[in-house]
């Protein structure tokens, strides 16, 4: 059983930077893929970015896209999510999940295979 930890979530102004990093506990985390996702106040959970197993594949949701960054170490069991020019939009709680995902595909990324959450870090940005 995978657990899994985020931290790097606070405080920050506006357009500042974050590096958030998920780290697993339990299993064999090379094999997972790993997603990004945020809920704001009020608002649905949404995809924000993705790694394959390898790290040889990422996707960036439009929202983050060109200003962000999604990286593994495996040996340290970690991926990082670093999002710049934060905005008070960016303001949710951000979580890891992990996956045996077999093909990164769109469908995959938005579908229900995420098995493994951590508990979130809320990330707020102030204007």
């Amino acid at each position: 059983q995978v657990q899994l930890v985020e931290s790097g979530g606070g405080l920050v102004q506006a357009g500042g930077s974050l590096r958030l990093s998920c780290t697993a506990s339990g299993g064999t985390f090379s094999r997972y893929g790993v997603c990004w996702f945020r809920r704001a106040p009020g608002k649905e959970r949404e995809v924000v970015a993705a790694i394959s197993w390898s790290g040889g594949n990422t996707y960036y949701a439009g929202s983050v896209k060109g200003r962000s960054t999604i990286s593994r170490d495996n040996a340290k069991s970690t991926v990082y999510l670093q999002i710049d020019s934060l905005q008070p939009e960016d303001t949710a709680v951000y979580y890891c999940a992990a996956g045996l995902i077999r093909d990164f595909t769109l469908a995959t990324i938005y579908g229900d295979q995420w098995i493994h959450w951590g508990q979130g870090t809320q990330v707020t940005v102030s204007s």
